[in-house]
């Protein structure tokens, strides 16, 4: 077995040796053409920029437009998608004089998709950082538009942020004068209600009821003020009454008070012991209705006692002669000073108990008033709590909305000064000093391989399709009989002159391709189209 695959790596050495001459070409023939294909591909740079995600230090959680940061690719993401829009690529391609031969012969569209497809962006697995990549024929117009690109995400950040901010403080602000509108019209619904119902609120219940409390007190004294009055009244009517009678009896003498009858006729002329009996029957019928100290009583003792006195002290004789000076004497017409008192007291009570009954109607008008109000609680109470059910969350939504407004107009004001989160360049795109694409290490050992694989690939076909015998071995597996014996092929001098003199020319025309090629290799990197 082992002989077996000796004579097969023998065979095919055999045969490499063989067409070393068609294998060598086709490897310079490969490289040739590979040199001519680099030098006539388009070279493309690339220019790369760095750029970092500042996140905004100053109290994010409060300032920020919305709650929470997103994250770094979110942000990124769509920040992509506002740099590479139509409008913004157009103007860089304007800007730069991109693409000339393209937009001759190609719409402006297709050449916008074009670009894109050259944009790289790429977001960083560690830390908040992110590449722009830019690749195109010209470099310095490369370097250009791969800063140009960055710049943009910065300018685009900084504009979507506002917007963000200031759509927000519009929106809260909007929501705000919703808020209060709605909270005003409920709150001057409230106000036109308690001024329209003040005294029937419940919280004037205990004050009425305090008040409803004092208006019964007040009312009661004044009808027990009315009733002492109207007995005083009857009392005084009566003393008026009494000291009419009296008046009518008892003549007026040295040092009592006596009236005349209310006719105006005259009386006849009593004596001082006439007058004490008088006295005495009118101090009975006194102490029937009152008591000892009743003054009434008390004048009327004093009276007897004055009478029994002058009695005692004066004799018969003076007496007659009294009684003869007061028969010539006429009866006073005029009612004396103690009955003008009690009818001036009398017209007083009245007026008085006239003005307690005004105080009393009054009075009533107020309990009745206060008595409503205090009936008509329950019901304000419901009414009340049906007005303003909803209030609370009314103010609550507009406390809110205040704060949300202050802190958008707080972002707003903080994205303006250009302090939230940001986009900072870190390594601006540089000067490509060599070609992206293509590799010339990479196209000649792609054109090696190739003609190579050519060379191999074109002598293993034609020995496999060849139906000649080679080998001993072949020929005794076609014939199925044993080969006795194998003459080699015998080449003459003259044959080996001419296989001498090919080798030798084609080896020395392929030292001299070879050289050749190597020189048109270092012409053409000295020239700088070669770049290694």
């Amino acid at each position: 077995m082992e002989t077996q695959q000796r004579q097969l790596v023998k065979k095919y050495l055999d045969l490499l040796a063989h067409h070393w001459k068609f294998i060598t070409g086709c490897l310079l023939i490969a490289l040739s053409a590979g040199l001519l294909l680099y030098l006539r591909m388009p070279k493309v740079y690339q220019c790369t920029a760095l750029l970092s995600y500042e996140r905004q230090q100053i109290n994010p959680a409060r300032m920020a437009p919305e709650r929470e940061e997103r994250r770094l690719r979110d942000t990124v993401s769509t920040l992509s998608e506002l740099v590479m829009s139509r409008n913004n690529l157009e103007g860089i391609i304007s800007q730069f004089g991109l693409y000339p031969e393209e937009r001759q012969r190609m719409p402006i569209e297709d050449v916008i998709e074009l670009m894109r497809k050259k944009i790289s962006i790429r977001p960083s697995t560690r830390g908040d950082t992110f590449t722009v990549t830019y690749e195109g024929r010209n470099p310095e117009k490369v370097q250009k538009t791969t800063n140009a690109l960055a710049s943009k995400f910065i300018e685009e950040n900084l504009k979507y942020r506002e917007e963000r901010a200031t759509e927000t403080s519009r929106y809260t602000e909007d929501e705000l004068n919703m808020a209060k509108m709605v909270l005003d019209k409920k709150e001057q619904a409230m106000r036109d209600y308690k001024l329209k119902y003040y005294n029937e609120m419940p919280d004037q219940r205990e004050s009425n009821l305090a008040r409803l409390t004092a208006l019964h007190e007040q009312y009661q004294n004044i009808q027990d003020s009315i009733q002492d009055l109207e007995r005083t009244r009857v009392l005084v009517q009566e003393q008026i009454a009494l000291r009419q009678r009296l008046a009518t009896a008892i003549l007026p003498g040295g040092g009592t008070d006596t009236a005349a009858g209310q006719a105006g006729t005259a009386a006849r002329p009593m004596s001082r012991a006439e007058r004490l009996h008088a006295l005495q029957q009118y101090l009975e019928s006194l102490l029937s209705k009152y008591t000892e100290r009743h003054p009434e009583v008390r004048r009327t003792r004093q009276m007897i006692a004055r009478l029994e006195q002058e009695l005692a002290s004066q004799p018969a004789a003076e007496e007659k002669k009294e009684g003869a000076a007061t028969s010539a004497v006429s009866p006073p017409t005029s009612e004396d000073a103690e009955i003008a008192r009690a009818r001036l007291q009398l017209k007083e009570i009245d007026l008085n108990i006239r003005q307690l009954r005004a105080d009393q109607k009054k009075v009533r008008a107020e309990i009745d008033k206060y008595e409503k109000w205090v009936a008509a609680a329950p019901v304000r109470e419901a009414e009340w709590n049906a007005l303003t059910r909803d209030y609370n969350e009314l103010r609550r939504h507009y406390d809110y909305l205040v704060a949300q407004n202050l802190q958008a107009s707080s972002a707003e004001h903080l994205e303006r000064k250009q302090k939230g989160s940001k986009f900072k360049i870190v390594d601006p795109a540089r000067y490509p000093d060599k070609p992206f694409k293509p590799d010339f290490k990479k196209m000649l050992l792609l054109a090696l391989a190739a003609g190579l694989a050519l060379g191999l690939g074109v002598v293993v076909g034609l020995d496999f399709i060849d139906t000649s015998f080679k080998d001993v071995d072949d020929l005794e597996e076609f014939l199925g009989m044993t080969v006795t014996c194998s003459v080699p092929y015998l080449e003459t001098r003259a044959e080996a002159r001419r296989r001498r003199f090919w080798n030798i020319f084609w080896t020395l025309l392929y030292l001299l391709y070879g050289v050749l090629l190597l020189a048109a290799l270092v012409w053409f990197w000295r020239k700088g189209q070669i770049i290694l």
